[in-house]
């Protein structure tokens, strides 16, 4: 292979994956109720490795996890004193602003050089962000999931997580051409009936919205639960926000064809997607129902239970085999990875891809 060769191949792969991240940005760490009093919890994130705890005062704090002395994982420690991380090697003590305020050996002296980094952390719409970057943190930041903020907890399904072992990136392709429900989710998701569809691509501010709407159709599995009595035929419709870098919010649902969707039922999906490294992402997931129309509490207990375990299966099972074999064969590649366009989509990617494809990689 010629250098020219290699520097083609390398050029393509890094258009698919990128290996850059926006550090300036919020990122999930956990969900809220994922992280007790006194316990210590490991993230790796923009493949820096974190540890999260609870203070005394039930603010969160994060710090890097590595203590500087040996280079033990602190998150193999325990909490003392409510406010404090102890390093289970030698007993060393950090503060919540990464300060080393304990050394019980010798003169108790404690180096300038003691301590760890801190990260800027919030709770917000039931998870933990965490603020990766060296610019002050700007709270206005946080992605918009207010969908889940005061909701009855019927309407909401469990907050969840998996690994996928691949780019983000990938993940939020597949997310952003929902196309492909009607394949690797059919009769779940999707069906035949799907493929047919009126997309349509905007920009609303810094974010980039990508719809779906397939008239006159049998509604996919999960969809014609929501219904009472799901008609013969419906339209489908889903509407995903892409919040850049790395944070979607799905409005999806059917209504009677014809009709406006803001008469018929569905869910707003949430997907969060933190990168632990370039070949790895923490994937958070939960949904909120909208226009409920089903009335009885065991039956919507049902459903609750219904999307959940659809939902996990759906990205667990399909989605995550195929976007992890997806990364292997880019990196296996040895000629370029140039993907077609599919002429019905060219034009709705383009937009797409000029709108916030490329600040998706900007550092």
């Amino acid at each position: 292979m010629t250098r020219a060769m290699e520097l083609e191949l390398l050029d393509s792969k890094k258009k698919m994956v990128s290996g850059t991240y926006l550090c300036n940005a919020w990122y999930v760490a956990a969900w809220s109720d994922n992280l007790a009093d006194g316990q210590l919890l490991s993230r790796t994130i923009l493949k820096e490795p974190i540890v999260l705890f609870r203070k005394s005062d039930g603010h969160i704090a994060a710090l890097q996890d590595r203590c500087p002395h040996r280079f033990a994982p602190l998150h193999m420690g325990k909490v003392v004193g409510g406010d404090r991380v102890q390093c289970p090697y030698h007993g060393l003590e950090f503060d919540s602003s990464g300060a080393c305020v304990l050394n019980p050996h010798g003169t108790k002296n404690i180096p300038p050089r003691a301590r760890v980094r801190s990260y800027p952390v919030t709770e917000k719409h039931k998870a933990i962000w965490i603020w990766m970057g060296e610019q002050p943190p700007d709270l206005a930041k946080v992605p918009d999931f207010s969908v889940l903020d005061n909701v009855p907890e019927m309407h909401a399904t469990k907050r969840d997580r998996i690994t996928i072992r691949a780019n983000y990136e990938l993940i939020i392709d597949n997310l952003l051409d929902l196309s492909h429900t009607s394949y690797l989710h059919d009769g779940i998701l999707g069906n035949s009936d799907t493929v047919e569809s009126e997309i349509t691509v905007e920009q609303d501010g810094d974010d980039v919205i990508v719809g779906r709407y397939a008239r006159n159709a049998t509604a996919p599995g999960l969809f014609a639960i929501l219904m009472p009595s799901t008609p013969e035929r419906v339209d489908k419709f889903t509407r995903m926000r892409w919040m850049a870098p790395s944070n979607l919010r799905l409005l999806t649902g059917i209504c009677a064809p014809g009709a406006v969707p803001e008469s018929g039922t569905g869910y707003h999906a949430i997907h969060m997607l933190t990168p632990e490294s370039d070949k790895t992402t923490h994937y958070f997931f939960t949904a909120v129902r909208f226009n409920v129309l089903t009335a009885d509490d065991r039956l919507n207990a049902q459903i609750q239970d219904k999307i959940s375990t659809t939902r996990r299966f759906a990205f667990e099972e399909q989605d995550a085999p195929v976007i992890e074999a997806q990364q292997e064969m880019i990196d296996a590649a040895a000629t370029a990875v140039d993907p077609i366009i599919h002429s019905c989509r060219a034009e709705a990617i383009g937009d797409a891809r000029a709108g916030g494809m490329a600040g998706r990689i900007s550092v």
